[in-house]
């Protein structure tokens, strides 16, 4: 996604084999992915010599934590070894409920304009020797 995001606007799809070979990931995961995104209606795909993924919504318009849905599922209640029905396990329940609140709104807050953005600041702020 990131890559696609940095793309967005250039009109040049973005293969899969070069997502792959540039961050060490298995074509075939990549394909998984981006097969899931494209049905959520974050990417779309273009077939042929030129084929490749493109977003279907500016980077601005998605948020790290609607891609993360879609590839993790639903939230999950996090579990507690206390029991439920005691007084601590209610009250650990709602302390790790508050931190999933907490952890759901801040990716929800995180675009992949944002994410573009801090790579780049990160880059222009490299010295090289």
């Amino acid at each position: 996604m990131l890559e696609l995001a940095e793309r967005y606007g250039s009109g040049e799809p973005v293969r899969i084999r070069e997502i792959a070979d540039e961050h060490g990931v298995p074509a075939r995961f990549l394909v998984q992915i981006l097969l899931q995104l494209k049905g959520a209606g974050f990417v779309a795909s273009t077939r042929g010599a030129s084929g490749g993924y493109q977003l279907v919504r500016p980077p601005e318009r998605i948020s790290l934590g609607e891609v993360m849905s879609v590839i993790e599922g639903a939230d999950e209640p996090i579990a507690s070894s206390a029991s439920p029905e005691s007084r601590w396990g209610k009250v650990l329940q709602g302390a790790w409920q508050e931190v999933a609140d907490v952890e759901r709104r801040t990716l929800q807050a995180i675009t992949f304009a944002d994410l573009v953005e801090r790579a780049k600041r990160r880059t222009e702020n490299m010295y090289y020797i």
